[in-house]
């Protein structure tokens, strides 16, 4: 069986499942292992580091020949010159988050980019629409990263939006295994954004602690911080983020101390490791390639056990 709707023909991918753009993690190394196994990778530029991202941009190229994207992270890349950095690394596809979509759209679409917008709610769906989005990705409260401080759930939010607009979705939030993709697609979705998932997997560059705190997380294992600042944040349990949970005075961004650290050193009270809701549903390290070939084959024995079910 093969996918075929708008996301995969407008990305030109096999499987509709895009790895979020995670600071730091999101590199050449993971990207490339998922462009190459049908996906589609994403590099960042939420780390800031410019020089270094220009390089594994370039890496991408001597590790895959499929198609890539890069993030920008409006809100940690202030630097207006972005957007021609992005449009200069010949990349064809990009995603705009943590921020105003007015601000870019214009500028990449007019340089003959795609444009996907990340929303957190139907307000901002529909402002990024009206601003010329080629697409959506809809992010609900479960998943990891940073987050809008009212955060809903992705079963509520992406359905709601889907009954407003007509663009394609990238559902981002929960989403793990051919279960929950089948279940995004029930719900309005032709993708699906994974990223804790991805943090755990093999070519994942952070520091074994990471994942093994994923591995051994339950599904209550994750904090919602700075729900009276912004960003908010989801976050692995630890000493620090729990001390974190319920301070509404302390900016939780103050308190990310050396990330680098814990990205690859190991040291999880160094800073705070981000992580979704389905840290509870992960029980190993497994290379990118054999998760999203699960992913494929779980989906439509999915989608065809419910038909024989129900339809037969």
């Amino acid at each position: 069986m093969k996918f075929s709707n708008r996301i995969t023909e407008m990305l030109d991918i096999e499987v509709p499942l895009v790895q979020a753009p995670m600071g730091w993690i999101a590199r050449s190394q993971l990207a490339a292992a998922v462009s190459e196994a049908g996906g589609l990778g994403i590099i960042e530029t939420s780390s800031g580091e410019l020089d270094a991202i220009r390089e594994e941009i370039k890496k991408m190229r001597t590790l895959t020949d499929k198609p890539f994207g890069v993030n920008i992270a409006q809100a940690f890349v202030r630097d207006p010159e972005i957007v021609r950095f992005v449009i200069d690394q010949g990349v064809r596809f990009v995603t705009t988050s943590a921020g105003n979509p007015e601000r870019y759209t214009d500028q990449l679409k007019s340089a003959g980019l795609t444009v996907f917008h990340v929303v957190p709610s139907l307000a901002a769906a529909l402002k990024a629409v009206h601003c010329g989005v080629d697409g959506l990705v809809v992010e609900g409260g479960e998943g990891g990263g940073f987050k809008n401080p009212k955060e809903v759930s992705t079963m509520v939010l992406l359905p709601l939006v889907r009954s407003q607009v007509d663009v394609p979705i990238i559902a981002a939030g929960g989403f793990v295994d051919g279960k929950s993709m089948a279940a995004a697609f029930a719900l309005g979705a032709e993708a699906v954004q994974m990223g804790t998932r991805m943090v755990s997997a093999l070519e994942s560059p952070v520091h074994e602690n990471w994942k093994n705190a994923i591995i051994n997380a339950k599904e209550t294992d994750t904090v919602f911080l700075n729900r009276t600042h912004s960003p908010a944040l989801r976050a692995l349990r630890t000493e620090k983020t729990t001390r974190l949970e319920n301070d509404v005075e302390t900016n939780a961004m103050t308190e990310f101390g050396t990330a680098l650290d814990l990205y690859f050193g190991g040291d999880m009270e160094a800073s705070i490791a981000l992580s979704g809701q389905v840290c509870g549903r992960i029980d190993s390290v497994k290379p990118v390639a054999d998760i999203i070939n699960e992913v494929r084959v779980e989906f439509f024995e999915t989608i065809a056990g419910l038909s024989s079910r129900y339809l037969g």
